[in-house]
Parts: structure tokens; sequence; C-alpha cells
């Protein structure tokens, strides 16, 4: 038996299951457990593996689930997280759906009990200890990369108009801990707060970075947050938001990115303290 976020304990599923996935993450990860022959239905955030999904009904978003397309497809599982589906909609699939298996991983290290849910539950067992075996490769390289660069205070931007933010209590601010960042504001009570780009709020920033997702940032919001006073000398960049915020089988290659991306950054700082350049 393995036990989900809702507590609820789930067996062996009945071949043939039919599964309908709500979460992006989710359903990468039925994909790469050798799961996609069983998936029926997904949302049109579900983009990974992209050529596999094609061929894979949508049933709305993550938010906004068509609940009446969803039920024609007679799923035996629906795949759900705590942050991502609201408790109304888990609410209503209870009622025709004979098993919600309910996730909510708040950090990297949730990720291999998550393999191994998924992969217990479907019978993908070996697939899903291999997934954890890949996942301890990659978070001890970052941990030993890790150790060799300074820790820096991180103002992680997720939305425009309010500029909003991640609070340490987050799976992204937790990841970004991993490679050394350390999430600003420190003692956010909420955990997607809304922030004043002012100087008082980037004075605490060593650096800020915009990623692809959920908003999507570009090479003009560095320019422009280039130009604030608070921000001059400091370092701003893009980078790619699924690889700090997905969970799942993503979160593997997330990490060995990020080792990558921090390095990168790292060496750019260096060319620029022998240039007397300022970023």
């Amino acid at each position: 038996m393995w036990r989900d976020a809702a507590g609820t304990l789930h067996g062996r599923a009945h071949e043939p299951a039919r599964i309908v996935s709500l979460v992006p993450s989710l359903t990468e990860l039925v994909c790469e457990l050798g799961l996609a022959t069983q998936l029926v239905g997904r949302t049109g955030f579900c983009i990974h593996p992209r050529e596999i999904l094609k061929a894979v009904p949508k049933v709305g978003g993550t938010k906004d689930v068509d609940l009446a397309k969803l039920r024609a497809l007679a799923p035996t599982h629906v795949l759900l997280n705590i942050d991502e589906n609201e408790k109304p909609v888990a609410d209503a699939l209870a009622q025709f759906v004979p098993r919600l298996i309910v996730t909510h991983p708040l950090g990297p290290a949730d990720n291999p009990p998550l393999y191994r849910l998924i992969g217990g539950v479907f019978g993908r067992e070996q697939a899903a200890e291999a997934l954890c075996a890949q996942f301890a490769q990659a978070h001890g390289a970052l941990q030993e990369a890790a150790r060799a660069w300074p820790r820096r205070r991180v103002l992680y931007l997720i939305w425009k108009d309010p500029w909003m933010t991640v609070a340490r209590d987050t799976y992204i601010s937790r990841t970004l801990a991993l490679a050394g960042w350390d999430s600003v504001p420190g003692n956010a009570t909420a955990r997607y707060p809304e922030i004043e780009l002012d100087a008082d709020s980037l004075r605490a920033a060593e650096l800020v970075l915009l990623p692809s997702e959920p908003y999507r940032f570009r090479q003009r919001h560095v320019d422009a947050l280039r130009s604030l006073p608070a921000l001059r000398g400091k370092t701003v960049a893009l980078i790619d938001g699924e690889m700090t915020s997905w969970y799942g089988s993503r979160a593997i290659a997330g990490m060995d990115y990020l080792r990558r991306f921090r390095e990168q950054l790292s060496r750019e700082d260096a060319a620029r303290g022998r240039s007397g350049e300022a970023r």
C-alpha cells in the first residue's frame, strides 16, 4: 500500500488503469514511468513529452477542469496536486472517479517518495527505483558543487503586475537553496507574496532571477530591472522556470541544469570582476 498527500492509502491498480493527470509534472512522470498508454486525459498545460501527448485528450486547465469531458473519459484514477488543483474540483471528482491520488511535493527530497507512489500504484516499481537512483546522483552532484559556491540571496520573481515572489516554504525556494541561493524575503507569511520593487526589497537581493513560467519574462524585463538604481552592479538573469518549479522526473534534469547555470553565472561574475564592468 502507498499513502498519498491526503493520507489516502492506495493499493496496486487493477489493469487496465485509465489515468487522467491534472498536473503537468505528474503527466511527464507518468510517461517517464512507461505508463503513457494508460494516460487517457491531461490538462492543456501538460506539454511534456510533446509527441506522446499530442494523442491524449485535454480536459481544460489545472484550475478550470471540464468535469463533463473528464467524466466521459471514464478514468479509474485522477492525479492531483494540492497547490495546483482546487479543492472544489477534487470534491467534484470524488463523486465519480474511483481513485484520486493527491500529491504535494514541498521540496526536491519529496521526489523519490513520489516516484515510488506513482510507480507502485501502477506496477512500475522497477522504473520508479531507476528514477530514484538518477535523482540521487543528480542531487549529490549539485550538493557537491554547491559546497564551492558562496551562498547568495536571490529574489526569484514569478509574476508581474503585481510583482510576486516565492517564500522559503515553497518547492521553488527549496530547489534554489540546493544551488546555494537563499530566497528573499526570508520571513514572508504568504507562500507567494506580492512585493514592491522598491529600494528596501531590492537591497536584500544579491541576484534577481526571472523565470520562463508562470509569467514568461523576457530580455526586455531583464533590461528594465538592470536600469533600477537599487540593482546597479547586481546580476539579473533569465532562468528556465520548468527546471526550478517542476517536480517528478523533471527534477532530475532540473538539478543538473541548476548546477550548470550557477557555474555559468559564476564564470560571468568573475569575468566582470576582471574587466571592471557592471552587469
